[in-house]
C-alpha cells in the first residue's frame, strides 16, 4: 500500500482544522444567541407601537430593567421622549442594554463610560442610574439636541469610533421610550416569574422606585410616606410604611404630573410599565391602572380590562398605580 503523499496529508490536516473550527463557530454562536436572548425559554418582554402600525421590540427581562432606570431617570431630570430615546439607542448600541464589566480598552456598563476619560469610578459606571444621569448630564449640554438626527447627537455624546451605529437603533428605542415614559399606554408587557421565590415584597419595589426615579416618587405616595420627611434619605423613605391590606405585598403610587409637566395620565403609565419592566427582578405579581391590568405569567401578557369603573371608582383608578409582589 503506497505512503500518503506529503500533500494529502496536509491537505487532511486543513480539512480537519476547518471541520472544527466551523463547530467552534457554530458554538460561539449559539452562546452568543443563548446570552442575547437569555436562553431557550426565557421570561420575555414586548413592547408594541402605540399607533397599530404593528411595530414592535422583544428583549430579555435584564434588558427591560435597564431601559427602565434609563427612561426613568431621565423624565425624572426633565428630559423629553426624545432625549430617552437617544439614551436608550446609545445604550443599545454600546451593550445591548447589559451592564456589562468589559469593553474597549476601559469601557464600561450600559453607555461604555471610561473612568479615564471622566465618566466617573468604575463603581460609580457600573451603576446604571449614574451612568444614566451623567449621559444626560452631557447630552443636554449639545446644542439643540432634540433637533439633530439621532446618531448625531449621541456621538456628540460618546465620541465613538462608529459614530452611524445608532441609527440602526432609533426604531427599537422609539418604541421602548413611547412606552416607558408613558406616551404609549399598555403598549409594554412581560411575561415574568410567577414561579420564582419571592424575594424582598413592597419594600424591594419601593427602594427601586427610589433608586430610578429619586425620593420625589416616594412623596408621590401621599400620606404612608409622609412620616419619612422632606429631607429624609431615599434608604429611610424606602422603608417607610406601605399602604396596604394584604400583608405589605401593594405598594400603592399615586399619581400626579411628571417633573416635565406632562399629564398625569402619562405619569401613570410610566410607572405601571416601570413595575412591569421590573416584574422579573422584582418578582411583582401584578400590576393595575386605569381600570388595566398586568398579570405574570399569563398566556399572552396583555393588559386586560379589570372591569368597567365609574365614578369615584374610575377616577380613583386613574389616580394610582397598584403594584403587587409575590410577597
Amino acid at each position: 500500500m503506497p505512503e500518503p503523499s506529503p500533500t494529502s496529508v496536509r491537505r487532511g490536516r486543513l480539512l480537519r482544522f476547518g471541520a472544527a473550527l466551523v463547530v467552534l463557530l457554530a458554538l460561539a454562536g449559539y452562546l452568543t444567541v443563548q446570552y442575547l436572548t437569555g436562553g431557550t425559554g426565557a421570561p420575555r418582554c414586548k413592547v408594541v407601537s402605540g399607533k397599530g402600525d404593528g411595530a414592535s421590540y422583544e428583549f430579555t427581562p435584564e434588558q427591560a430593567v435597564n431601559a427602565a432606570t434609563i427612561s426613568a431617570v431621565g423624565t425624572s431630570r426633565g428630559m423629553p421622549e426624545r432625549a430617552v430615546t437617544i439614551a436608550l439607542a446609545t445604550a443599545l448600541q454600546e451593550s445591548g442594554l447589559r451592564n456589562i464589566q468589559h469593553g474597549d480598552r476601559d469601557s464600561l456598563g450600559l453607555f461604555q463610560q471610561r473612568p479615564s476619560q471622566g465618566w466617573g469610578t468604575t463603581r460609580q459606571i457600573m451603576d446604571p442610574t449614574y451612568a444614566a444621569g451623567v449621559f444626560y448630564e452631557h447630552l443636554a449640554k449639545v446644542p439643540d439636541y432634540a433637533r439633530l438626527p439621532l446618531t448625531v447627537a449621541a456621538q456628540r455624546v460618546q465620541r465613538s469610533g462608529y459614530p452611524q451605529a445608532y441609527a440602526k437603533h432609533e426604531s427599537d428605542a422609539t418604541l421602548l421610550a413611547g412606552a416607558l415614559t408613558g406616551v404609549a399606554a399598555a403598549t409594554l408587557t412581560c411575561e415574568g416569574r410567577p414561579d420564582a421565590t419571592p424575594v424582598g415584597g413592597a419594600d424591594s419595589v419601593r427602594a427601586a422606585l427610589v433608586r430610578d426615579f429619586g425620593r420625589d416618587v416616594l412623596q408621590e405616595a401621599g400620606a404612608d410616606v409622609a412620616a419619612a420627611g422632606a429631607s429624609a434619605s431615599p434608604s429611610a423613605a424606602a422603608s417607610a410604611p406601605v399602604s396596604s391590606t394584604d400583608g405589605g405585598r401593594t405598594v400603592t403610587v399615586p399619581v400626579r404630573k411628571d417633573s416635565a409637566g406632562t399629564g398625569a395620565r402619562r405619569r401613570g403609565w410610566e410607572l405601571a410599565h416601570w413595575a412591569v419592566a421590573n416584574s422579573a427582578a422584582l418578582h411583582i405579581e401584578r400590576v393595575s391602572y386605569a381600570d388595566r391590568e398586568w398579570t405574570a405569567g399569563s398566556t399572552d401578557s396583555q393588559w386586560r380590562t379589570a372591569g368597567s369603573k365609574t365614578g369615584p371608582a374610575a377616577r380613583k383608578s386613574a389616580a394610582e398605580v397598584r403594584i403587587i409582589t409575590g410577597q
